[in-house]
């Protein structure tokens, strides 16, 4: 269940970058960002959380014996695209330190 909820989300998510990349191009999406302070605000506050998604993927990829960096490249070059491939990469999505239940 976790994995198809990711792929639907990679696969909106994928649709809407298309369409803003082939209407307002790279700059486009990201320049408008630094226009006003509540815009600043909204790129700082994905900057934190994609920030600390990488020091979680950091500890996650190493306890499972991955190499971080690719998924830090990824994430750094291309946002939340990082965190989805990678999640969908891994063996168990968003279960792996979780308690066995019995």
């Amino acid at each position: 269940m976790t994995r198809t909820v990711l792929i639907v989300v990679l696969i909106a998510f994928s649709l809407l970058t298309v369409v803003a990349l082939w209407q307002y191009g790279y700059w486009g999406i990201v320049g408008p960002n630094f226009e006003t302070f509540g815009r600043v605000q909204v790129f700082a506050d994905l900057a934190i959380a994609l920030g600390l998604f990488m020091i979680w993927m950091w500890d996650d990829a190493r306890a499972a014996g991955r190499n971080p960096w690719p998924w830090f490249a990824l994430t750094l070059v291309m946002g939340s695209f990082g965190p989805l491939l990678y999640l969908l990469t891994r063996r168990n999505p968003l279960t792996r330190g979780k308690a066995q239940s019995s």
